[in-house]
């Protein structure tokens, strides 16, 4: 091989400054894996396994303030002018009410209402008495579950996830369903009687 070959042989391997430049690759930087922290809220995985009925779990675990109502409190269905057969609820502290028939207290059968909709709640809530002194008594609340088409109390929609209140004459409606609940109690003609 003579020189000139040589050279032209090695003019041939180097590479042109435009044609044929090695590709260079973006630097890679070290990934840093961002660790999860320590996360010390109430995760509800105790709460989920105590709040399982016939394999369902409940949506719903009742508050440290839950109470029996020793007032006997009813709710009187109407499906517009027609009455429905009285539901008696003071028999135990909530009452669930949903589609979902397998864990419900109270059936709702409407298609708008949510399997797990609402539940009224009695808790035993701290008053003032007009002599001045502090007193303690059941009141009917009731709390709409994040229910897809919500919870009226006298055609209020409720926040989802707080209680509110019931009051003696209240008419509670649950989705689209045109059927309604009056709350009333076994004297509701005499308001001078308390808990």
């Amino acid at each position: 091989m003579s020189k000139n070959n040589f050279k032209a042989a090695r003019v041939k391997r180097e590479r042109s400054p435009e044609w044929g430049k090695p590709i260079v690759k973006a630097e890679r930087k070290p990934r840093l894996e961002q660790r999860e922290k320590p996360n010390f809220e109430l995760s509800g995985k105790l709460t989920e396994e105590a709040n399982t009925v016939n394999g369902v779990v409940i949506k719903y675990a009742e508050p440290a303030d839950a109470r029996k109502p020793k007032r006997r409190w009813r709710l009187y269905p109407f499906k517009e002018e027609k009455a429905l057969p009285t539901l008696y609820v003071h028999r135990q502290s909530a009452y669930l009410m949903g589609r979902d028939r397998k864990i419900v207290d109270i059936p709702l059968d409407h298609p708008s209402c949510s399997k797990q909709h609402a539940v009224l709640q009695y808790r035993l809530v701290s008053f003032q008495k007009e002599g001045g002194g502090e007193g303690r008594r059941v009141r009917p609340y009731l709390i709409d579950l994040e229910s897809a088409n919500g919870t009226f109390v006298n055609n209020v929609k409720l926040e989802p996830r707080r209680y509110h209140e019931l009051l003696e004459r209240d008419v509670v409606r649950f989705g689209y369903s045109t059927r309604e609940y009056v709350l009333l109690h076994e004297h509701s003609k005499d308001d001078s009687l308390d808990d």
